[in-house]
């Protein structure tokens, strides 16, 4: 079973008081709404999921622990509509969790993971039409190009689109271990030796099937409108380009104009809206050892100090 991330950390750092209203942005399988509901008992708790076995059963798992929490089947990007929707306009606590969860991973018909042999599909959603097969039987070399470069930070990106486009003039790439051929052909002896092939290309796949990058980017704005004033935002990331979006949107609310800066006393509409709270944190060598699927992760968080 799916292991949360990070879970002291995140929890401890969402600084939870009892009669809030909070949101876990990805539900999963509901290791940290788990804990904001055991610590919440008298407020309330919205999350947001697309995965339709991810609602289902984290549904029966928090009924266990109360009833003031409501499962929102829709994708973060999404938030501020749905909390509207229902009346919410203001929330005392955010939690993001961007790993895919080991759940999604481990079920192979997904075709997340490049270890088993499945149809390509990578989709979060299972109702949208674009899936992995789409992007990698139909995108031109140009855009597999660019989408290795960027989103996989792939050094061989230009050779490994070279050898899609040729090997799918005569037949479609249907599934994973194709792929994973195709890719491994694409690369020097050594490269293959640094980690698994397959692993920047899959992720730089899997970030443009579910615009993981774009999402995030219009998430987080939402998210820190949302806060109260004292209210946290807390978001585990798994991969640099994420880690760089969650930094560089922190730094932009949370920092004071250069020339600003010097004055003795700053007035109050030059104080940005946020305060980066303590540093970056990583998974201690105790969960690491639990864990090997976290050793990617940084937990970044910032509390409200302004509206």
């Amino acid at each position: 079973m799916h292991k949360s991330v990070l879970l002291n950390e995140a929890i401890n750092n969402l600084n939870i008081k009892d009669g809030g209203v909070y949101v876990d942005a990805t539900l999963g399988f509901g290791g940290h709404s788990s804990r904001i509901l055991e610590k919440n008992k008298k407020g309330m708790l919205y999350c947001f999921d697309q995965d339709d076995e991810a609602v289902s059963y984290s549904k029966e798992k928090l009924s266990k622990i109360g009833n003031n929490f409501e499962i929102i089947k829709s994708n973060f990007v999404n938030m501020t509509d749905e909390l509207n929707k229902r009346g919410i306009k203001k929330v005392d606590g955010i939690l993001f969790d961007l790993g895919v969860s080991s759940v999604q991973l481990d079920e192979v018909e997904r075709g997340f993971s490049f270890h088993n042999n499945a149809k390509l599909d990578m989709r979060m959603d299972q109702t949208q039409e674009l899936s992995a097969y789409t992007v990698v039987n139909t995108y031109s070399y140009n855009d597999l190009t660019r989408i290795l470069f960027k989103y996989g930070e792939e050094k061989y990106s230009k050779s490994i689109a070279r050898n899609i486009v040729k090997y799918r003039e005569k037949k479609n790439i249907e599934t994973t271990l194709e792929l994973v051929d195709i890719i491994k052909q694409s690369m020097p002896e050594k490269a293959k030796r640094e980690g698994h092939p397959a692993r920047r290309t899959f992720q730089a796949i899997r970030i443009e099937v579910n615009k993981e990058l774009d999402v995030l980017d219009s998430a987080l704005n939402q998210a820190i409108d949302l806060l109260n004033v004292e209210g946290r935002i807390c978001v585990i990331t798994f991969q640099s380009l994420e880690d760089k979006i969650v930094k560089s949107t922190f730094k932009k609310y949370s920092e004071v104009d250069d020339k600003i800066k010097k004055l003795p006393f700053i007035p109050e509409e030059y104080l940005p809206k946020l305060k980066v709270v303590g540093k970056s944190i990583t998974p201690s060598e105790e969960e690491l050892k639990e864990n090997n699927r976290a050793r990617s992760s940084r937990l970044r968080v910032a509390e409200k100090i302004k509206e």
